[in-house]
C-alpha cells in the first residue's frame, strides 16, 4: 500500500517536474515586463503562411485545452503576401465579426495551400464569404465598418508591439513569447503553454 501511495504520488508530481524544466531562453522569451489583465493565448498568423496552415490543428488542440477563463485569441499579420496580406487582415476581421471565422479561415487556407488558389482583390475573398453562407452586402459593409476598421488596426498594433517578424507565434499573457522549436511533440507545446499561462512573475 505504502509503494502504491508513493507510486501515485510520483505521477501526480510529474507534470509539475516536465513544467520545472521549461526555461527562459530556450522554451520562451520574455518580451514584455508586464502581463495582460487576464491570461490569454494570442497566435499570430498568416493565410498565406504553409506553416500556419499546417499548425491549425494544434491551435485548435490548444485553445480546447487551456483552462476555463483563458482567452485564446488570433491575430492576423499583414507583413506576408504584399497587398493581399492587408487585405487578409480584414478578411480574418470579417469572418470574426460575423462569427464565421472557423469556416472562412478552413477556406481560404484550402485555397491557397491545397487548390493553390490564386486571391487578387477583395473579390476573391467576397467570393468565399458569400460560398459559405455570408450576403455579399453584408461583407462589403462589414468590410468597412467601424468595428472592423479597428480590429485590423489592433492586429497590425499587435505585430509591432510584440515585435512579430516570423509566424505561427504564439504569446501568452502578453509577456512570454513561446519558442516553438524548442518543443519535441504537440503534448510537450501544450503543457509549455499552460505552463506559461500560469507562470507567476
Amino acid at each position: 500500500m505504502k509503494k502504491l501511495l508513493i507510486g501515485l504520488m510520483a505521477m501526480l508530481a510529474l507534470p509539475m517536474v516536465m513544467a520545472a524544466n521549461f526555461e527562459e531562453g530556450t522554451h520562451y522569451k520574455v518580451i514584455k515586463q508586464t502581463a495582460t489583465a487576464k491570461p490569454e493565448v494570442l497566435e499570430f498568423f498568416s493565410y498565406y503562411c504553409p506553416h500556419c496552415f499546417k499548425f491549425e490543428p494544434l491551435a485548435k488542440q490548444i485553445k480546447q485545452s487551456l483552462p476555463a477563463g483563458v482567452a485564446f485569441k488570433k491575430s492576423h499579420v499583414s507583413f506576408i503576401g504584399g497587398k493581399m496580406g492587408e487585405e487578409m487582415v480584414r478578411a480574418y476581421a470579417v469572418a470574426d465579426m460575423l462569427g464565421v471565422d472557423d469556416e472562412v479561415s478552413a477556406a481560404i487556407f484550402d485555397s491557397i495551400h491545397k487548390k493553390r488558389q490564386h486571391f487578387a482583390s477583395r473579390d476573391d475573398i467576397r467570393k468565399v464569404f458569400v460560398a459559405h453562407g455570408v450576403e455579399a452586402s453584408k461583407f462589403d459593409s462589414a468590410a468597412e465598418s467601424f468595428v472592423v476598421n479597428g480590429m485590423v488596426a489592433q492586429m497590425e498594433k499587435n505585430t509591432i508591439n510584440y515585435q512579430i517578424r516570423g509566424v505561427p507565434a504564439l504569446v501568452v499573457n502578453g509577456k512570454y513569447l513561446v519558442i516553438t522549436n524548442s518543443v519535441k511533440s504537440e503534448e510537450e507545446l501544450n503543457e509549455l503553454v499552460l505552463y506559461l499561462v500560469n507562470l507567476q512573475g
